[in-house]
């Protein structure tokens, strides 16, 4: 293919996490010399900046772009998460830990959590968080990165990132902007669409300029301005499965203590949940309910009463509807972010979307023919992707024994996909957990969440059997030793982070 051909200007509408990490990904894969990178976006419309917390996925994003960690960590005043805690999902007063890694070691070929469940089923085990050094860490308020220490398990240790989402963008600007991206401060006040085939052709700002482009990457948050509003894409509506629709966000004061414990928090209420995400210098939170159900004022007077400390500004409200863009790809026009599709931030997906749809684009990145199969399997992947995703969340709402509130009465009783219903189903007769596809949350997730909802199997792995009961005993016991043993030699993350990356 002949160099005439290629993309020659793309154009990021919306700065935010999303249009930054967009911007910093092509200067860096692209170089300056391929094409012309511009990002517009508009210091009066502010960003969405509450999706603090991650999953492990966003250390490959850093690895990508050779971001050095401790820099990035000082500079977001971030914290490390090895792991979700859930308080009060499945009853009052119950909580488990969804840990980032494995629990225990497979044995002989057959996955760790049948032999556990043979011992638990009899009364004879700890609880299956007890082997999750993850899990064990995080109630302890330890944390270290790997090393390497051969068949320990502190050299499988995965973790993540909490951090300050509007200083994550700003750091991610400057990177760009030193590798040739041209940022334009302004806003868009009108789409032109080519008659010939209906491609977006340029954008009108109000300052009068024109701009035109190539490929748009839009990034402009649940306005959607150019997927949405300029091509009318249409929206696939999930809010039956996922009734909660809105969140007011108000960071805190942390409260003195010895302890920062590296997960992030999310607490049932009586209807929808709150979240707590500790930074270095206060603590995010935020109340996601259902409108339905919780007026604005109650849900400020809710999560003021949760939090720890003074509040820091004004609540911020954010409100949405749950779904997918019925495409994630029109023509000439790639929505990344929240203007793709929204999933709510139980399971702090947010920024692993916007990576991967990243990821996906990098893969199919088009030259200027477009090629519709290349624009279809981009679709038909990020679709899944997103459904894969909206299952599991539902699952902390289905699987509850809570009929305190109308909220989780109606949880309990709806209708969920046929693919999730298999899933459990399947969990409750032997045990046995699939992974599908690529899909993103794995066996050890399905398990700790299916286990920490209160979902029991009636029997497991009939191949447990081969090992005599009390060989499986010393085994489990072995496993739970080194554990405990090397959790006690990790530093706490409040020693870590100041020999590592204090702010």
């Amino acid at each position: 293919m002949s160099r005439e051909n290629t993309i020659k200007k793309v154009v990021i509408v919306g700065g935010g996490t999303a249009g930054w990490m967009t911007a910093a990904t092509m200067a860096k894969i692209l170089g300056r010399d391929y094409c012309d990178i511009r990002l517009i976006e508009s210091d009066q419309i502010g960003t969405v900046s509450v999706g603090e917390a991650t999953i492990p996925q966003i250390s490959l994003f850093n690895k990508i772009l050779g971001i050095d960690e401790n820099d990035f960590v000082k500079k977001t005043k971030g914290t490390f998460k090895l792991g979700i805690e859930f308080v009060d999902w499945t009853k009052k007063g119950g909580g488990y830990i969804h840990p980032f890694g494995d629990h225990g070691t497979n044995m002989d070929a057959i996955r760790f959590h049948h032999h556990w469940l043979k011992m638990h089923q009899q009364g004879k085990v700890p609880d299956l968080e007890e082997y999750s050094l993850a899990a064990v860490a995080a109630r302890q308020g330890k944390f270290m990165r790997p090393e390497n220490r051969g068949n320990s398990p502190l050299s499988q240790i995965n973790y993540a990132f909490h951090f300050d989402a509007t200083l994550y963008a700003d750091y991610l600007r400057d990177y760009s902007i030193e590798r040739g991206v041209n940022r334009t401060e302004g806003k868009v006040v009108d789409v032109s669409l080519r008659e010939s085939d209906g491609y977006i052709d340029s954008l009108l700002l109000a300052s009068g300029e024109r701009v035109a482009g190539d490929l748009f990457i839009d990034c402009t948050g649940f306005k959607a301005l150019l997927i949405e509003g300029a091509l009318k894409t249409g929206f696939i509506d999930w809010s039956d499965v996922l009734p909660c629709d809105t969140a007011v966000a108000m960071p805190c004061m942390a409260k003195e203590s010895d302890v920062l414990y590296p997960y992030t928090q999310a607490k049932a209420q009586k209807a929808g949940w709150i979240w707590r995400i500790p930074l270095q210098h206060r603590v995010g939170n935020g109340y996601v309910y259902p409108s339905k159900y919780v007026s604005d004022d109650e849900a400020v007077k809710i999560l003021t009463e949760e939090m720890e400390g003074e509040p820091i500004g004004e609540p911020n409200f954010l409100r949405w509807k749950t779904g997918v863009r019925k495409k994630g790809w029109n023509k000439n026009c790639i929505a990344i972010g929240l203007s793709a599709g929204f999933v709510e931030p139980l399971e702090s997906t947010g920024l692993h979307l916007i990576q991967g749809a990243i990821s996906k684009l990098m893969g199919f990145f088009p030259h200027q023919g477009f090629d519709q199969i290349d624009i279809d399997t981009y679709n038909a992947q990020s679709k899944k992707e997103l459904e894969y995703i909206r299952d599991f969340i539902i699952l902390h709402y289905k699987a509850t024994d809570r009929d305190d509130s109308e909220f989780w009465r109606y949880c309990q009783a709806m209708d969920i996909p046929e693919r999730l219903q298999a899933k459990m189903d399947l969990y409750q007769s032997n045990g046995r957990i699939f992974r599908e596809d690529t899909e993103l949350f794995n066996e050890t997730s399905w398990l700790a969440v299916m286990h920490g909802q209160g979902l029991n199997p009636s029997g497991y792995h009939p191949l447990v059997d081969i090992l005599p009961e009390d060989e499986i005993a010393r085994r489990l016991d072995h496993i739970h030793a080194v554990i405990q043993k090397s959790v006690e030699t990790m530093p706490t993350q409040k020693d870590f982070i100041a020999k590592n990356c204090q702010a």
